[in-house]
Formats: structure tokens, C-alpha cells, sequence
């Protein structure tokens, strides 16, 4: 057993009832399986090693309880819930609420928010806090959560109540005297404490819980969606780190080096003084026998324009790996230099211990994104796994932009989704099919993976340019990538999310903001009046199938092992007129799908073909056949996770304000139903 998979075992199995010798090996009567962060470990992998679900019993799979969050304004359902220590814990609500839950009945036994602020207000991801962060302090487990008005709160995992001792008193009415600490009295900017930076400098939020990594609480943040951005001043959204006892500040990293810090020149002019919104709005991962967490990054200020800021623009766009101790640099990637695409890095990156050829043992750490590459590299050294091709890649026809002339390539594993279009990827179902999509796209500018937006008044008269994937897809943050420790193969949910890249003067751009953020305008901006892109009259997708798709990665030899499309076909497709008489096969639903391992199968969540009825489905892991499915209450939003409580396994769909927990028949217990 590899060393993640053992520590997975080690943590997950806490209380064993018994171990009975069977033929061929030992069955495990598991007590007690916990999920500790969002991703289920510090690695997130998204694996449990709970076994009760099988094959074979998944069809008697039944609601144990449903808790609804309504009350709290719960809408988007991205919280993961973390099961430790006997209870659930998630955040609900654009207050973000946190709240503890009973894991049997789904009752709430404890709630905590802190009172509003201008900064929560203002934030644009209030509903969005993914989830919580634990540690032990002095024997008490703790949970840590970011505010949507940024600040850290430590609470009493038992009661709820604020950490004492934590942090130091904030002059906010309402707000407890210990438990809390401003994270903005650590980023460097003037500010007041009830409504935050001035816009005019920026702003800045959280969409991901912290991570705590051996005494220390790991905090990342995010910005303004940069296609809602139109002046080009902003804050970086620089690393932090705290003691998880006291909330002591104790570090800082720089996303947007400084002069004499590394990466300083790739900011040619100086833009790193009033340049920002580099940050960590995805989950972070970490090693914590190494010490290292692990920081995916998202562009600077302003989506499909960056020539205010020339350069390769590092941090951005990166894998960061910091010593958790000091916060300095081990190493670090940059997946995308001078991002104007929207290519944020979504998810968490994936730590896997793997099994190369010729090679052994390697510690990896895979990051997989929106471009549909998995980048993998050596989690200790950040050496690539395989070798790495820098291409050269479009040039940008805007005035004053000035891309990269080349962009990294993984060799291995091969890209999972569609990169770039071209004529051959339209929809092919009949040639009458065909001919309209080639004249649905004459307006637009095509071409291959980093395609540079356009100018309104381009020479060729294009309405914008059309590029796969645009800013929703291969992979993204409703479908997080899963991997199975104990085998090395990492699963991915992806999609085309084909979209328009579309800039306007920045004066026409402003218009479109009631409170923007920054002072001086871009030249250009993200277009919001752009549209949707070429479209056919009949309604279908543009290009040919599967809309959506699992795919099977083993990274031991950075081979795909399967692919299949995800979900059904939806009835808008399969019934659509266009279509009488021809055979178009499973297409898939177009969802990314939340998922989740075990050593039983792949399971995940999706729609039937009437876009209504909710299915969970059980999958083989080493082919992708489907091995049974059944018809849940409702589909999953964002992410599952699955763990054992008192011997009883579960699986947590997170299904819009509610939670639904799934579990084979209890014959002794009566039926029960969570409140909020």
C-alpha cells in the first residue's frame, strides 16, 4: 500500500468492530470512516476507503435524512461537508454559516455566523465557501472557516462557540471579543475594518475554506470574476498563514513578485503595483508528512485583455508548492503565461503516490484544468512527470496586447477533452447538419487551443472569436477530479464549454458595473453583450459528441484507460427534429458530474435524458461499464463525499439549499428527516 492510501487507511479507519478471515484475504468491519477536508483528505482524491456499498446493494441504496438550509439563504450547494469526530460539518448561506449536523438524523446541533459588514455585501462569492478547515488544538478539534467578508474565524468543533485565546478583538458591533482575525490587517492595504479596501484599490473575498497544515492555517482568497472587471487596478491575493492555536500571523507569499523576489521580471512594466486579482479562489491540497501545501492560482486583473501588463505575468495561472511553515517557494509551475482566456485553475490539484515504469515510487501531484490538460509533476521537486513542450501559440491581433509567444504542453497524459475547433469538430449528424455549422461559424475567428480574443473593429470583420474549451469547461469547479490511491488512476469529469472571446472599449465595458472596482479604465474589457456565440437553428450543440465525458487517467504510465460520456442523452437531442431517423449514440447530458471513489466503484451524479429526474450511478473503476443505477431525489451540484458513522455507510449528495444522505436499509432505526 502506498503512503497516501496508508495514511487514508490509518485516518478513515478509526474504530474497527472486528476483522473475520475469509477466503482469499480479510473483511473489515468498519466502525468509523471519516472525510476530513472538502476533498476528503489532505490529497484530495475524493477517495474513501467505506466498502459497505457494493455492487450489488447499491439499488437498495434509500434517503436516510434530508437537512435544508434554506433558512440560512443556502442556494448554490458547493459545500462539501468534512464527517469528523462524529459530526458533520459544512457552511451554508451567502453569511456563510457554519454548522455542525448529526450524521444519523441529519439535525442541526450547532450554527455560527458573525454579524454582517459592508465586506460581506460587497462580496460576489458570498454562497460559495466550498467548505470547512479542522485541526486539534490542545486536544479540542477546531474548525476553522473564511467569511465571504474575509476574515478567519476558530470555533469550538464541540459547541460552536469561538475559539478562545484566537485571534484579537475586531471593532465590528456584534462581533465576539476572541475566535476571529482580519486577514486584511495581514495583506498590506489601508482599509476599514467594517467596509474593507476601497474599491478604488480593490477587493478582495474567499470562495475556498483554509487548510491546516501541522499547526498552521493556510488561507487563500479570490477577486472579482475578471470578465466582470473593467479598471486595472486590484489587490493581489497574496498567500497567508497563521497559527492555528493563537492566529498569530506568520507569513505572507506574494503572488505578484516584488522587486528582487523571484518571477519580479516577468511584470515588464509596472504593473505589479496596482496589477491583482492573481489568487487561490480553488481548494488547496497538501503533503503534510512534507510539509508542502500546494497552490492553484487563477490569471491577473481583467479577462481576454492584458496589454496593461505585459509579461508571462507569474504567479498566475500557476501550481504553487510552499513550505507550510514559512510560506517560501519550493517550486512552482505556470500552466498559463499571460492568461486572457479565463484558464483559472479550478480545482484542487490531486496528490497521488505512483508507480511509473523503469522509474518506481514517485510522489505526484496532478492538476487538471480548464484547458482539458492534466499537468503532473513530482510533488517534492516539481520536475513534470513527462516531458513538457512549449508551442507556439496564436498571436494577438488587439492593439497593445502582447501575448506570450509560447504556452506549456504535457506530452502525457493526452489532453481529455477538445482543444481548439476547427471544421472537422462541427456536428456531423447529417451534411445539411454539417453545412449550418460551418456558416454559424464564418462570423467568428476559430482556431486552436489559445485562440486570442478580437478586437470590435478587427480587420476581418469576425464578431468575436469562438474557442474550445472557453472559461466553463474541460474541467471546472462543479466537477472536481477524483483519484484512487491504492491504483494510481485519476478519474475526470469534463466538458466542451465552448465560449466567445469578445473585448469592448473600456469606457463601454464600465457601463456595465454598478460598484466596479479600481480607478483607471483598461483600454478593453470582457464584452458581456457578445452573446452566446454561433448557434443552429435547431437547437443542438455545435460540434460533435460526447458533450460530456468521464475519463480514466492512469498515472502510473500517463495512459487513458477509458472514456466514456457521462450521463444521457438529453430528450432535447435525441427527439429533436433535425435528428428523425439517424442514430446518434449516447451523447451525454453536456454536465460536468460530481464524483466519488471507493474500492468497491466510481459513482456519480447526473440528470436522465428529461433533464429532471436525478440518477446516481455506480460505475467499474478499471472499464467505466456501468454496473447498476438508481433515481435520487435530487442531483448533486458540486462535489459527494462518502463516509461510515456507527457502522452505517453514506453518501452525501449536495443538492442546491439541502443535503441529502443516502444509505443502505437500517431495519432498527425508524425513519428520520434533518430540520434547519
Amino acid at each position: 500500500m502506498n503512503k497516501i492510501a496508508n495514511g487514508l487507511f490509518r485516518s478513515g479507519l478509526r474504530c474497527l468492530l472486528g476483522s473475520l478471515l475469509l477466503a482469499g484475504g480479510w473483511a473489515v468491519a468498519q466502525d468509523t470512516v471519516e472525510w476530513t477536508t472538502l476533498g476528503g483528505d489532505f490529497a484530495h482524491t475524493r477517495y474513501s476507503p467505506a466498502d459497505q456499498i457494493t455492487a450489488e446493494n447499491f439499488k437498495d441504496l434509500e434517503v436516510a435524512w434530508v437537512w435544508n438550509g434554506a433558512s440560512m439563504g443556502a442556494v448554490s450547494g458547493r459545500s462539501t461537508p468534512s464527517y469528523i469526530n462524529g459530526k458533520l460539518y459544512t457552511v451554508a448561506g451567502a453569511r456563510r454559516s457554519v454548522v455542525a449536523i448529526d450524521p444519523k438524523t441529519g439535525e442541526t446541533i450547532w450554527s455560527f455566523r458573525l454579524p454582517n459588514t459592508g465586506r460581506w455585501e460587497y462580496s460576489m462569492r458570498a454562497d460559495y465557501g466550498k467548505g470547512v478547515g479542522y485541526a486539534e488544538v490542545d486536544g479540542r478539534g477546531v474548525i476553522y472557516m473564511i467569511t465571504p467578508g474575509f476574515f478567519l474565524t476558530a470555533l469550538d468543533a464541540e459547541t460552536g462557540s469561538p475559539l478562545k485565546g484566537f485571534g484579537k478583538p475586531v471593532p465590528i458591533d456584534g462581533f465576539p471579543e476572541t475566535g476571529v482575525v482580519d486577514l486584511l490587517a495581514n495583506l498590506g492595504h489601508p482599509y476599514d475594518p467594517y467596509n474593507g479596501i476601497p474599491l478604488e484599490r480593490g477587493y478582495i473575498t474567499s470562495s475556498s475554506p483554509p487548510i491546516v497544515v501541522n499547526g498552521v492555517v493556510v488561507v487563500g482568497n479570490s477577486a472579482e470574476q475578471g470578465y466582470q472587471q473593467s479598471r486595472i487596478e486590484n489587490v493581489p491575493g497574496d498567500i497567508l498563514g497563521y497559527d492555528a492555536k493563537t492566529g498569530d500571523f506568520l507569513w505572507k507569499f506574494n503572488v505578484i513578485p516584488k522587486p528582487g523576489e523571484y518571477g519580479h521580471e516577468t511584470w515588464e512594466n509596472d504593473a505589479w503595483q496596482w496589477t491583482g486579482d492573481v489568487s487561490s479562489w480553488a481548494p488547496i491540497s497538501a503533503d503534510v508528512e512534507n510539509n508542502l501545501v500546494y497552490i492553484p492560482t487563477n490569471g491577473a486583473t481583467i479577462d481576454y485583455y492584458g496589454g496593461f501588463r505585459p509579461g508571462d505575468n507569474l504567479f498566475g495561472t500557476s501550481l504553487i508548492a510552499l513550505n507550510a511553515s514559512t510560506g517560501e517557494r519550493v517550486w512552482h509551475f505556470q500552466m498559463v503565461k499571460h492568461d486572457i482566456w479565463n484558464y483559472d485553475t479550478p480545482t484542487a490539484p490531486v496528490l497521488l503516490d505512483v508507480n511509473m515504469p523503469g522509474r518506481g515510487p514517485v510522489p505526484a501531484i496532478v492538476q487538471t484544468t480548464k484547458q482539458a490538460f492534466a499537468y503532473a509533476f513530482n510533488r517534492l521537486t516539481g520536475e513534470p512527470l513527462w516531458p513538457m513542450e512549449y508551442r507556439e501559440v496564436p498571436k494577438s491581433k488587439v492593439p497593445g496586447e502582447k501575448l506570450a509567444t509560447t504556452q506549456p504542453f504535457p506530452t502525457k497524459p493526452a489532453a481529455y477533452d477538445l482543444q481548439g475547433l476547427s471544421i472537422d469538430d462541427l456536428v456531423d449528424f447529417t451534411p445539411a447538419l454539417r453545412q449550418e455549422a460551418i456558416a454559424a461559424v464564418a462570423d467568428y475567428d476559430i482556431g486552436p487551443l489559445f485562440t486570442a480574443p478580437l478586437h470590435p473593429d478587427n480587420d476581418e470583420g469576425k464578431i468575436s472569436a469562438y474557442l474550445c474549451p472557453g472559461g466553463t469547461g474541460g474541467t471546472n469547479i462543479t466537477g472536481p477530479s477524483v483519484g484512487d490511491p491504492t491504483t494510481g488512476i485519476l478519474y475526470i469529469t469534463s466538458h466542451k464549454g465552448c465560449g466567445t472571446f469578445a473585448i469592448v472599449p473600456g469606457e463601454q465595458a464600465d457601463l456595465q458595473y454598478e460598484a466596479p472596482s479600481g480607478v483607471t479604465l483598461s483600454r478593453y474589457a470582457a464584452s458581456r453583450s457578445a452573446g452566446r456565440g454561433p448557434r443552429l437553428q435547431s437547437g443542438l450543440p455545435l460540434w460533435k459528441p460526447p458533450y460530456s465525458r468521464i475519463t480514466a487517467i492512469d498515472m502510473n504510465t500517463g495512459e487513458h484507460l477509458w472514456m466514456i460520456p457521462s450521463g444521457e442523452t438529453p430528450d432535447r437531442i435525441k427527439n429533436n427534429p433535425a435528428l428523425a431517423g439517424v442514430d446518434i449514440g449516447e451523447t451525454g447530458t453536456g454536465n460536468h458530474v460530481p464524483m466519488v471513489v471507493t474500492p468497491n466503484m466510481l459513482i456519480y451524479s447526473d440528470v436522465d435524458s428529461d433533464g429532471e429526474t436525478a440518477l446516481l450511478y455506480a460505475l467499474d473503476k478499471a472499464t467505466g461499464e456501468e454496473l447498476a443505477r438508481i433515481e435520487v431525489p435530487e442531483r448533486s451540484r458540486y462535489g459527494m463525499s462518502t463516509w461510515v458513522h456507527e457502522g452505517r455507510q453514506y453518501i452525501i449528495l449536495q443538492t442546491g439549499p439541502t443535503l441529502t444522505a443516502m444509505a443502505l436499509p437500517d431495519h432498527n432505526a425508524a425513519p428520520v428527516s434533518g430540520g434547519h
